[in-house]
């Protein structure tokens, strides 16, 4: 693979990558949100790829087929089965509203361009100056887990941020080791597990997994 063809496939993967983060902000159908999390997925994987096509790893190839089917099939068929019942099937009243949300994503970019550039200037490559789009995505999870009501969007805020630091890992150090991306991604299997039974017992006790209504409850 040319130097050339590498950068472009790099940046289209990341393209996609940072575009289905933002997306996320623009739905608040928690369906489609789910779908745009498991084409992040499609992306990441590309993003390593893409990476051990130039590097011509077979370890980094296997490892981008293990983030395929966790991240992009396994993870959301796992909080998909989580979704269910007309009353959570939407976002309805997100502390912040959609075009001040796309505004934040906007600024968020910029915040993270900023921050990445010392880290860009110590190594740079190809790889490296897309270090910003991972940390872009990780603000954007962020700023989901705070803004977001549902259990089910902040769960995708969590998954959204564990996305970005694995996009982040890959493009510093251009792959990590196998052992320690499978560690990882056991445990955020675990905690989706984790959070997935949560979610169900929340609906079937309250009817509903609205986190500010939730809180609202009181003990008699």
């Amino acid at each position: 693979m040319s130097e050339s063809t590498f950068a472009q496939a790099l940046y289209f993967a990341c393209g996609a990558f940072l575009l289905a983060a933002v997306l996320v902000l623009w739905r608040r159908d928690l369906a489609a949100i789910i779908r745009l999390f498991a084409l992040q997925g499609v992306a990441l994987a590309s993003i390593v790829a893409v990476l051990a096509g130039h590097e011509r790893s077979v370890e980094l190839g296997l490892v981008g087929l293990g983030i395929f089917a966790l991240r992009a099939v396994l993870l959301p068929y796992l909080v998909g089965r989580a979704l269910g019942g007309a009353g959570q099937a939407r976002e309805t009243s997100p502390l912040v509203n959609v075009a001040s949300s796309l505004l934040a994503a906007a600024v968020l970019t910029l915040v993270a361009y900023a921050v990445a550039q010392p880290l860009v200037q110590l190594s740079p490559s190809t790889a490296t100056r897309a270090i910003p789009v991972g940390l872009t995505v990780v603000l954007i999870g962020f700023f989901i887990l705070v803004t977001r009501r549902r259990a089910l969007s902040q769960v995708i805020g969590f998954l959204l941020i564990d996305n970005g630091i694995t996009a982040v890992a890959f493009l510093t150090t251009a792959g990590v080791p196998i052992i320690v991306e499978l560690g990882v991604s056991l445990d955020v299997l675990f905690a989706v597990l984790v959070l997935q039974v949560l979610t169900t017992r929340m609906r079937a006790t309250f009817g509903d997994t609205d986190l500010d209504e939730l809180k609202e409850l009181r003990d008699a």
